[in-house]
C-alpha cells in the first residue's frame, strides 16, 4: 500500500507540474521550443531524461540478461554520439536561432520538398517509439502494481498527453527536471541493493556465466557487436526530439555543455542499468528476460524505496514518452500540413493544429503499444526510419556543407533502397540495415553533390523553393 500511495502523490505531482507550466503557452514557438531560454544544467536534465527511455533502461536489462555485459559497451556508441554531437555540432546552432523543427533546418538546403519528407520521416520515426514507451508503461504498471497492462498504459499515457498537449516543450522541461532526478538516484539505489542480495560484487561475478563477461557475448559475432554499436551511434542522432534541444537553450554554449554532460552521464547510467540484468540472472536464471529489470525491482527493494524506485521507472518511460510525441506532432502540423497549407494557417490555428495531433498520435501509440514484445527491438526498427534517410543531409547542413536538392533526394532514395533490400535479403546477417542503407545515402549523396559542384550548380540555391 505504501508503494502505491508513493507512485500515485508522484504521478499527481507530475501532471500537476506539466499542466501548471503549460498556462501560458500561447503559439507554436512557445509549443515546441518553450522560448528559447534554458541553461546548460536544464538542457542535461530534459535531454538525459528524454534518451534513457525504457528501451536504455528495460530493455538493456533484457539484453544484458540474454547476452551479456556487450550490450552495455555497443551502448555507448549512443554516448559517444551525444559526445560527438556536443562537441562539434551544438557549438553550431547560433546559426538556426529562429527554427523549430528540424523541417525549418532542411528547407534552407533542400527546399519544401526537403522539409515535408522530413517531416514525414520524423513522424514515422517519432511514433514509433513513442509506441514502444507506451507498451513498456503497461508493463511497469502491470507488474508492480498489479494492474491489466491496458489499465496502465491508459493511465500512463493519459497523463503524458495531458501535459504534453497542454504545455508543450516547456511542460515537458519541467517535467522532465523532476523525472531526471527521481531515475537518477532510483538506478544505483537499485543496482547496489540487487548486488547486496546476492552476496555482494565477488558473487554476482562467480555466478554468472563466463560467456556474459565477455565480449561479443553469448551468441554474438564481432561483427555482431560492431554493427549494433553502430545501430545506437546512429539510430537516434539529430532525431527530432534531440534536435530541438539544440533550440531551447539561450546560446549555442549553453547547449553544447548541456549535450557534452549528458553524453558523458549516460555512460555510468547504461553500466547500471545493464548490471540489473546480471543481477536478475543470478536471481532467477529462468526468468521472462524483459522483466529483468522490474524483477529486480520488486525482489529486493523494501516498502517505501520501491515505491520511489518504480516512480523512477515510470519517469524513464513518460520523459522519453513526452518527448517523442511532442516531436511527432510538430513534424506533422509544421513541416507538412503548414507547407500544403501555403502559409494559410496562422499561428493560432497552428497550435491548435498541433495540440490536436499530440492528441491524435498519443492514442494511436497507445493502439499500436498492445502487440509490443521486446522494447529495444522494436527502437531498432524505428530507426530505420531516420538514419538512412535524413541523417546524412541533416548532418551536411548543421555543418555548413551545402548541396541541394538533388543529393537530398538522390541520397535518401539510396538509403531507403538500400536498408529494405539488405533487410529483405540479409535477415539473418549480424550487420543491422540501417548501417548498409546510411553508408549507400552518404555515397550516393556525396557523388551527387560533388557532380553539381563541378557543372557549377550553387548548392542548395537554385534549387530551393
Amino acid at each position: 500500500m505504501l508503494d502505491q500511495l508513493v507512485v500515485t502523490f508522484y504521478l499527481a505531482c507530475v501532471l500537476a507540474i506539466g499542466l501548471w507550466s503549460g498556462r501560458h503557452v500561447k503559439s507554436m514557438e512557445q509549443f515546441a521550443v518553450a522560448g528559447r531560454s534554458f541553461t546548460s544544467l536544464v538542457i542535461f536534465a530534459t535531454l538525459s531524461a528524454s534518451f534513457i527511455g525504457d528501451g536504455f533502461s528495460i530493455g538493456n536489462a533484457e539484453k544484458v540478461y540474454l547476452f551479456g555485459i556487450v550490450n552495455i559497451f555497443a551502448l555507448w556508441g549512443f554516448s559517444l554520439k551525444e559526445i560527438l554531437v556536443g562537441t562539434f555540432i551544438a557549438p553550431r546552432m547560433d546559426r538556426f536561432r529562429d527554427v523549430i523543427s528540424v523541417g525549418d533546418i532542411m528547407k534552407h538546403d533542400y527546399g519544401i520538398l526537403g522539409k515535408v519528407i522530413t517531416g514525414l520521416f520524423s513522424l514515422l520515426l517519432c511514433a514509433g517509439i513513442v509506441g514502444a514507451q507506451v507498451g513498456s508503461m503497461g508493463i511497469v504498471f502491470h507488474v508492480f502494481l498489479g494492474m491489466s497492462p491496458l489499465l496502465g498504459i491508459l493511465i500512463g499515457c493519459g497523463i503524458v498527453i495531458a501535459y504534453t498537449t497542454i504545455g508543450g516543450m516547456r511542460a515537458i522541461v519541467l517535467t522532465d527536471i523532476v523525472q531526471f532526478i527521481v531515475l537518477a538516484v532510483a538506478m544505483p539505489v537499485t543496482l547496489l541493493l540487487g548486488i547486496r542480495s546476492v552476496g555482494g560484487w565477488d558473487t554476482l561475478i562467480t555466478a554468472v556465466p563466463a560467456v556474459h563477461l565477455t565480449i561479443p557475448g553469448a551468441g554474438k559475432t564481432a561483427i555482431g557487436f560492431i554493427s549494433l554499436s553502430l545501430t545506437f551511434l546512429l539510430g537516434e542522432t539529430l532525431v527530432p526530439p534531440y534536435v530541438q534541444r539544440l533550440y531551447i537553450g539561450r546560446n549555442a554554449g549553453h547547449t553544447a555543455r548541456g549535450i557534452l554532460f549528458s553524453g558523458i552521464f549516460s555512460i555510468p547510467f547504461f553500466a547500471v542499468t545493464g548490471l540489473i540484468g546480471l543481477v536478475a540472472l543470478v536471481l532467477n536464471p529462468q526468468l521472462d528476460a524483459n522483466l529483468s529489470l522490474p524483477y529486480v525491482i520488486r525482489e529486493v527493494l523494501p516498502a517505501g524505496i520501491k515505491g520511489i524506485v518504480i516512480a523512477g521507472v515510470i519517469s524513464i518511460v513518460m520523459s522519453s514518452a513526452d518527448s517523442f510525441l511532442n516531436a511527432a506532432s510538430i513534424a506533422l502540423t509544421h513541416d507538412v500540413v503548414k507547407p500544403f497549407a501555403r502559409n494559410r494557417i496562422g499561428p493560432r490555428q497552428e497550435l491548435i493544429i498541433a495540440k490536436t495531433t499530440t492528441l491524435v498520435v498519443g492514442i494511436l501509440a497507445v493502439i499500436f503499444a498492445l502487440s509490443i514484445r521486446s522494447v529495444l527491438d522494436i527502437l531498432i526498427f524505428a530507426y530505420n526510419f531516420w538514419a538512412p534517410v535524413i541523417l546524412v543531409p541533416l548532418t551536411a547542413a548543421l555543418l555548413g556543407i551545402h548541396a541541394g536538392r538533388r543529393s537530398f533526394l538522390a541520397g535518401a532514395s539510396a538509403g531507403i533502397a538500400g536498408t529494405l533490400i539488405w533487410n529483405s535479403t540479409a535477415a539473418a546477417s549480424d550487420i543491422n540495415g540501417l548501417v548498409i542503407g546510411l553508408f549507400c545515402n552518404m555515397v550516393v549523396f556525396g557523388l551527387v553533390a560533388t557532380v553539381d559542384h563541378s557543372r557549377g550548380h550553387p548548392a542548395g540555391t537554385s534549387q530551393r523553393e
